[in-house]
Protein backbone atom coordinates (compact mmCIF):
# COMPACT_ATOMS: atom_id res chain seq x y z
CA UNK A 1 0.00 0.00 0.00
CA UNK A 2 2.81 2.24 1.14
CA UNK A 3 4.12 2.09 -2.83
CA UNK A 4 0.30 2.82 -4.28
CA UNK A 5 0.53 6.24 -1.40
CA UNK A 6 3.42 7.27 -2.51
CA UNK A 7 2.09 6.65 -6.23
CA UNK A 8 -1.40 8.96 -5.23
CA UNK A 9 1.24 11.92 -3.71
CA UNK A 10 2.67 12.16 -7.04
CA UNK A 11 -0.63 12.00 -8.83
CA UNK A 12 -1.87 15.16 -6.24
CA UNK A 13 1.29 17.13 -6.75
CA UNK A 14 1.26 16.71 -10.87
CA UNK A 15 -2.87 17.83 -10.54
CA UNK A 16 -1.83 20.62 -8.00
CA UNK A 17 0.62 22.17 -10.34
CA UNK A 18 -1.20 21.98 -13.33
CA UNK A 19 -4.48 23.39 -11.32
CA UNK A 20 -2.39 26.23 -10.49
CA UNK A 21 -0.57 26.68 -13.32
CA UNK A 22 -3.73 27.14 -15.58
CA UNK A 23 -5.40 29.85 -13.75
CA UNK A 24 -3.68 32.36 -15.72
CA UNK A 25 -5.39 30.86 -19.20
CA UNK A 26 -8.57 32.99 -17.35
CA UNK A 27 -6.05 36.01 -17.24
CA UNK A 28 -5.05 35.44 -21.01
CA UNK A 29 -8.23 34.71 -21.64
CA UNK A 30 -9.92 37.86 -20.16
CA UNK A 31 -6.55 40.02 -22.00
CA UNK A 32 -7.26 38.65 -25.41
CA UNK A 33 -11.48 39.12 -24.82
CA UNK A 34 -10.60 43.22 -23.94
CA UNK A 35 -8.36 43.59 -26.76
CA UNK A 36 -10.94 41.49 -29.36
CA UNK A 37 -13.48 43.95 -28.16
CA UNK A 38 -11.70 46.92 -28.40
CA UNK A 39 -10.02 46.37 -31.75
CA UNK A 40 -13.73 45.45 -33.04
CA UNK A 41 -15.22 49.06 -32.22
CA UNK A 42 -12.10 50.73 -32.50
CA UNK A 43 -11.39 49.82 -35.93
CA UNK A 44 -14.46 47.96 -36.84
CA UNK A 45 -12.42 44.39 -37.53
CA UNK A 46 -13.16 41.50 -35.75
CA UNK A 47 -11.96 37.99 -36.63
CA UNK A 48 -14.16 34.46 -35.35
CA UNK A 49 -10.18 33.22 -34.24
CA UNK A 50 -9.96 35.73 -31.57
CA UNK A 51 -13.82 34.36 -29.80
CA UNK A 52 -12.52 30.72 -30.35
CA UNK A 53 -9.34 31.67 -28.95
CA UNK A 54 -11.40 32.65 -25.79
CA UNK A 55 -13.56 29.61 -26.04
CA UNK A 56 -10.44 27.91 -25.91
CA UNK A 57 -8.51 29.22 -23.64
CA UNK A 58 -11.48 29.01 -20.90
CA UNK A 59 -12.44 25.41 -21.58
CA UNK A 60 -8.55 24.24 -21.34
CA UNK A 61 -8.60 25.80 -17.88
CA UNK A 62 -12.11 24.27 -16.90
CA UNK A 63 -10.87 20.79 -18.18
CA UNK A 64 -7.40 20.72 -17.11
CA UNK A 65 -8.18 21.91 -13.61
CA UNK A 66 -10.86 19.88 -12.81
CA UNK A 67 -8.70 17.29 -11.49
CA UNK A 68 -7.53 19.69 -9.02
CA UNK A 69 -11.13 20.08 -8.17
CA UNK A 70 -11.40 16.93 -7.26
CA UNK A 71 -8.24 16.75 -5.44
CA UNK A 72 -9.32 19.34 -2.94
CA UNK A 73 -12.78 17.51 -2.87
CA UNK A 74 -14.51 20.77 -4.35
CA UNK A 75 -16.61 19.57 -6.52
CA UNK A 76 -19.85 19.87 -6.20
CA UNK A 77 -22.33 17.78 -4.43
CA UNK A 78 -25.73 17.79 -2.64
CA UNK A 79 -24.82 18.30 0.79
CA UNK A 80 -28.68 17.58 2.41
CA UNK A 81 -27.94 13.79 3.56
CA UNK A 82 -24.28 13.17 2.77
CA UNK A 83 -23.75 16.35 5.78
CA UNK A 84 -25.70 14.49 8.22
CA UNK A 85 -24.24 10.70 7.65
CA UNK A 86 -21.07 9.59 9.95
CA UNK A 87 -17.10 10.37 8.02
CA UNK A 88 -16.80 6.41 7.87
CA UNK A 89 -19.85 6.43 6.03
CA UNK A 90 -18.97 9.76 3.80
CA UNK A 91 -16.00 7.33 2.23
CA UNK A 92 -17.61 4.61 1.57
CA UNK A 93 -20.03 6.91 -0.43
CA UNK A 94 -17.11 8.51 -2.10
CA UNK A 95 -15.22 5.40 -2.67
CA UNK A 96 -17.96 3.54 -4.31
CA UNK A 97 -19.06 6.67 -5.98
CA UNK A 98 -15.28 6.87 -7.32
CA UNK A 99 -15.40 3.19 -8.33
CA UNK A 100 -19.11 2.58 -9.97
CA UNK A 101 -19.67 5.92 -11.34
CA UNK A 102 -16.47 8.61 -11.66
CA UNK A 103 -13.93 5.62 -12.78
CA UNK A 104 -16.38 3.66 -15.20
CA UNK A 105 -17.42 7.26 -17.15
CA UNK A 106 -13.74 9.10 -17.25
CA UNK A 107 -12.55 5.53 -19.08
CA UNK A 108 -15.38 5.45 -21.26
CA UNK A 109 -14.80 8.89 -22.00
CA UNK A 110 -10.59 8.11 -22.65
CA UNK A 111 -11.62 5.53 -24.71
CA UNK A 112 -14.11 7.91 -27.27
CA UNK A 113 -11.84 10.48 -27.35
CA UNK A 114 -8.58 8.91 -28.21
CA UNK A 115 -9.67 8.28 -31.80
CA UNK A 116 -11.63 11.53 -31.79
CA UNK A 117 -8.94 13.33 -31.30
CA UNK A 118 -6.34 11.22 -33.35
CA UNK A 119 -8.76 11.44 -36.26
CA UNK A 120 -9.17 15.35 -36.51
CA UNK A 121 -5.04 15.48 -35.67
CA UNK A 122 -4.70 13.65 -38.88
CA UNK A 123 -7.39 15.44 -41.06
CA UNK A 124 -5.98 18.63 -39.42
CA UNK A 125 -10.04 20.04 -39.00
CA UNK A 126 -10.82 23.52 -39.13
CA UNK A 127 -13.09 25.53 -37.40
CA UNK A 128 -16.78 25.45 -39.78
CA UNK A 129 -16.41 29.50 -38.91
CA UNK A 130 -14.71 31.30 -41.45
CA UNK A 131 -11.00 32.60 -40.40
CA UNK A 132 -11.56 30.34 -37.44
CA UNK A 133 -9.23 28.65 -35.68
CA UNK A 134 -7.82 24.66 -36.22
CA UNK A 135 -9.98 22.28 -33.99
CA UNK A 136 -7.59 19.57 -32.32
CA UNK A 137 -5.69 21.54 -30.03
CA UNK A 138 -9.07 22.23 -28.16
CA UNK A 139 -10.39 18.21 -28.75
CA UNK A 140 -7.11 17.56 -27.35
CA UNK A 141 -7.75 19.61 -24.10
CA UNK A 142 -10.91 17.49 -23.35
CA UNK A 143 -9.12 14.41 -23.54
CA UNK A 144 -6.47 15.56 -21.35
CA UNK A 145 -8.61 16.92 -19.10
CA UNK A 146 -10.22 13.63 -19.02
CA UNK A 147 -7.02 11.79 -18.20
CA UNK A 148 -5.88 13.51 -15.72
CA UNK A 149 -9.27 13.46 -13.95
CA UNK A 150 -9.04 9.49 -14.55
CA UNK A 151 -5.79 9.41 -12.85
CA UNK A 152 -6.98 11.85 -10.23
CA UNK A 153 -9.66 9.34 -9.44
CA UNK A 154 -7.17 6.68 -9.38
CA UNK A 155 -5.76 8.64 -6.28
CA UNK A 156 -8.55 9.53 -4.95
CA UNK A 157 -9.48 5.87 -4.26
CA UNK A 158 -5.74 5.05 -3.07
CA UNK A 159 -6.78 7.32 -0.52
CA UNK A 160 -9.98 6.46 0.73
CA UNK A 161 -8.90 2.95 0.74
CA UNK A 162 -5.71 4.12 2.93
CA UNK A 163 -7.98 6.73 4.98
CA UNK A 164 -10.10 3.69 5.57
CA UNK A 165 -7.81 1.15 6.46
CA UNK A 166 -6.03 3.62 9.07
CA UNK A 167 -2.88 4.34 7.30
CA UNK A 168 -3.25 8.32 6.52
CA UNK A 169 -5.46 10.94 8.16
CA UNK A 170 -8.19 12.51 5.79
CA UNK A 171 -6.27 14.89 3.50
CA UNK A 172 -9.71 16.81 3.21
CA UNK A 173 -11.84 16.65 6.50
CA UNK A 174 -15.92 17.05 5.08
CA UNK A 175 -17.05 20.38 6.25
CA UNK A 176 -21.02 20.71 5.73
CA UNK A 177 -21.45 23.94 3.96
CA UNK A 178 -23.79 25.16 6.78
CA UNK A 179 -20.82 24.43 9.38
CA UNK A 180 -17.99 26.15 6.82
CA UNK A 181 -20.44 29.26 6.38
CA UNK A 182 -20.30 29.86 10.90
CA UNK A 183 -16.71 28.94 10.56
CA UNK A 184 -16.07 32.15 7.81
CA UNK A 185 -18.61 34.10 9.88
CA UNK A 186 -16.83 33.98 13.17
CA UNK A 187 -13.54 34.06 11.26
CA UNK A 188 -14.55 37.76 9.82
CA UNK A 189 -16.28 38.84 13.20
CA UNK A 190 -12.68 37.98 14.43
CA UNK A 191 -10.93 40.12 11.66
CA UNK A 192 -13.48 42.90 12.29
CA UNK A 193 -12.43 43.30 16.45
CA UNK A 194 -8.88 43.42 15.74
Amino acid sequence: MQGLLKLSRWIDATTEAIGKSVAWLILVSILVSAVNATVRKVFDVSSNAWLELQWYLYGAAFLLASANTLRHNEHIRIDIVYGALSRRTQHWIDLLGHLLFLMPFVLLMDSYFVPWVTKSFLSQEMSTNAGGLILWPAKAMLLVGFLLLTIQGFSEIIKKIAIMRGLMDDPTPFVSSHASAELEGEALAGELKQ
